[in-house]
């Protein structure tokens, strides 16, 4: 399989990617299980969540999807065949929500449980917080990558003018930079990416990820 680089990451990913909102929801653990053993064993290897999946169905609190995944990770023995990506930031309740330097260090807590792992190869910022100051959000990171909790950060459903003054703002503070995009893209829903952010990536050298 021909790997990848997802920006200036130093991760390698093989060009597909296998969006995990459906383990826990509509795929139980044996299909999931089956599912995943099936995608890494054929070469592939990006594992894409996020904490607030499955938040959204009824009696879920979220995190299932990360839960199941962990629980492959740990029946399977295949966690460094991964590159693991999750996000923060959705809400999860009772006030956990955002990219404030003390919810990301809680959430990243709980997303390392429920994942059974030491460390998160992408966490990703899962919505842009205008309330948080960037240099708190992206300061937060970097104590993270500091301490080998997570390898590389990402940005989803930003808007170019926010990713430029995120990547404006690493450049300046020595801080560790979006090294991906996550946005809205598909055969359906192509102008919001194709009208402003993709110059950005490109002129930056920001890797996109799709599902």
């Amino acid at each position: 399989m021909q790997l990848r680089p997802l920006g200036r990451s130093g991760l390698q990913v093989a060009p597909l990617a296998f969006g995990g909102n459906v383990f826990g929801w509509t795929a139980d653990a044996a299909t999931s299980f089956a599912l995943l053993d099936a995608f890494v064993d054929t070469g592939f290897n990006l594992l894409d969540t996020a904490d607030v999946y499955s938040r959204w169905v009824p009696g879920h609190q979220g995190g299932e999807s990360e839960t199941l995944i962990g629980q492959w990770l740990a029946a399977s023995g295949k966690r460094d065949r991964v590159v693991l990506a999750t996000k923060v930031g959705k809400p999860m309740g009772d006030g956990q929500v955002g990219l404030s330097r003390r919810y990301i260090r809680q959430a990243v807590e709980a997303s390392l449980r429920r994942l059974q792992t030491d460390r998160i190869d992408l966490y990703q910022s899962h919505d842009d917080d205008t309330d948080t100051p960037l240099e708190e959000t992206l300061g937060a990171f970097a104590e993270l990558i500091a301490e080998g909790k997570v390898r590389a950060i990402g940005a989803s459903n930003f808007t170019a003018p926010r990713l430029e003054q995120a990547l404006a703002t690493s450049a300046r503070l020595g801080l560790p930079r979006y090294e991906t995009l996550q946005p809205l893209y598909n055969l359906v829903d192509r102008a919001a990416y194709e009208a402003e952010l993709q110059a950005v990536c490109v002129r930056h050298q920001v890797g996109v990820i799709n599902f």
